[in-house]
């Protein structure tokens, strides 16, 4: 069993309410693996959100179980996974990404991945192993589980040492192709990013950021730039996070996030079992 305590005080996004809210996905999870002989493995992972303002769950655009509920074998040729679960396209902009991939990322925010949520319901997915720092995913959803409209989801990934790249791309039936690239690198206390984003041809445009780290505190500034919003006007967006670690598990954060001209902050303390 694992999970996340995560609250804020602030103002959250879509609502011009202050108050306590919860940080960036509280979450209480259940996995599994059994060893299966021959270098094969079986395992599950179950995930609900939750509300820490009520207690109630927050399902995550699902159910109940509607952070992961899937099934998965694995061995040296790589993993197949079936069931509601992340995204390759989420993962993909995972190794760049410079908040964690936190609810108040801007790049997140503003073109989601590679124009799509973070996951997709009824995915059957083949994850290749680890070739000396490149791997790749490939997810597929039928039509019958997507609204008559078959869906594909890839990524393609290079981590290694300090350098962290990933493409991400997916297309449902009708849909224009939704695509990311970007890249991060790390030197000594800092990091820095870009990328370039295309939501279905809908709003594109590129990110670029970084992050210093002193001890147990780090600072980040991530912005992004619209080069076509079919939405409205051509957007600057930014997030400032500060961060100070109390222990591995525990840190107290504030966020400022500026989208589409509107502001969003808190401060707040995450802890993670």
């Amino acid at each position: 069993m694992y999970g996340r305590v995560d609250l804020s005080v602030g103002k959250p996004m879509g609502t011009a309410n202050k108050g306590m809210f919860n940080g960036s996905g509280s979450r209480l999870g259940m996995r599994g693996v059994e060893d299966l002989g021959g270098g094969l493995k079986a395992g599950f992972n179950f995930e609900t959100g939750l509300d820490l303002d009520n207690g109630d769950a927050l399902g995550s655009g699902g159910g109940f179980w509607g952070r992961a509920a899937n099934l998965w074998l694995g061995g040296n040729w790589g993993t197949f996974k079936m069931g509601r679960t992340l995204t390759p396209s989420f993962y993909g902009v995972a190794v760049w990404e410079l908040t964690g991939t936190a609810n108040y990322s801007v790049i997140g925010n503003t073109y989601a991945f590679a124009g799509s949520g973070s996951r997709n319901n009824s995915q059957f997915s083949y994850k290749t192993p680890n070739f000396g720092g490149f791997n790749a995913e490939l997810g597929y959803v039928l039509k019958a589980d997507n609204g008559g409209n078959a869906k594909w989801d890839l990524n393609l990934i290079y981590a290694n040492g300090p350098i962290g790249v990933g493409f991400s791309a997916n297309k449902a039936k009708g849909q224009k192709v939704g695509y990311a690239l970007g890249g991060k690198y790390n030197f000594g206390n800092f990091a820095v990013a870009a990328s370039y984003n295309d939501a279905h041809k809908v709003r594109r445009g590129f990110g670029i950021g970084g992050t210093a780290t002193f001890g147990a505190a780090s600072l980040t500034l991530d912005l992004t730039r619209d080069t076509k919003n079919n939405l409205g006007k051509k957007y600057t967006n930014g997030v400032v996070e500060a961060k100070y670690a109390l222990s591995k598990r525990t840190f107290v954060y504030g966020a400022y996030l500026r989208l589409d001209g509107e502001n969003n902050y808190g401060i707040g303390v995450r802890h993670n079992f």
